[in-house]
């Protein structure tokens, strides 16, 4: 038995509760306990005994307490699993926590400005997920072929401690500012001490989280992260 920790909450354009509960059913059947909470406030706590972490948590904010109890449980062996603005775009004012997960959201560029109608599908745009040649030796990602999706596009900004196991390529387009293609890293693990971190940008809807090469990422991420023999 492992002991999951859900933390949930923020931005509800994300369906913070709906793309959690999705995840319920996985866990369970592979044996793990699992503890759902609304707020921050439990990162605080001792959490020694949570074995994961799933987060998803856009925006909001976090305290310098509930802050280095995130960071210290997953020195100490915890992982910490998420997707999409609920772990990339968490918490903006904390440069401790974008430290801990590596790569922080920048943005999701926008279609052509004549096709913008004021809603979230103005930044759903075609775009490839596609394996780095590490990603295709990873436990998480490997006989997963590149895959195409319809949503937003995250680009992030990251650091090297981080290990891509997949990308995605923004093109240079007319009506955006820069001048050639961006490779931005889509999905990747971090070692922090004795802990696992992994991130998958994809997700920022339901059905996104439905796609089979997407909730195989996420859920294999899951097993992955969570605490070791030797942690």
């Amino acid at each position: 038995m492992a002991d999951a920790l859900i933390v949930r909450g923020g931005w509800e354009g994300h369906a913070p509760v709906e793309a959690t509960e999705l995840f319920l059913p996985f866990l369970r059947d592979n044996g793990y306990t699992v503890r759902i909470e609304e707020t921050r406030d439990v990162y605080a706590e001792d959490l020694g005994a949570v074995d994961l972490i799933v987060q998803c948590v856009t925006m909001s904010e976090i305290t310098e307490p509930q802050l280095d109890g995130l960071r210290n449980a997953v020195a100490a062996g915890t992982g910490l699993v998420g997707w999409h603005g609920g772990i990339a775009d968490s918490y903006r004012a904390s440069s401790n926590y974008l430290q801990l997960i590596g790569g922080q959201f920048a943005c999701h560029p926008s279609k052509e400005p004549h096709l913008l109608e004021g809603g979230q599908e103005d930044n759903y745009l075609p775009h490839a997920i596609e394996v780095t040649d590490l990603g295709r030796e990873h436990p998480i990602t490997r006989g997963i072929d590149d895959f195409e999706l319809h949503t937003e596009q995250y680009w992030v900004l990251h650091d090297d401690l981080i290990d891509v196991l997949a990308t995605t390529t923004h093109p240079t387009r007319p009506w955006h500012p820069w001048h050639r293609p961006i490779v931005s890293p889509a999905v990747w693990t971090r070692r922090w001490g004795a802990g696992r971190i992994v991130v998958a940008t994809p997700g920022h809807s339901v059905d996104v989280l439905r796609h089979e090469s997407v909730r195989t990422i996420i859920e294999r991420g899951m097993r992955w992260a969570t605490r070791t023999a030797s942690a």
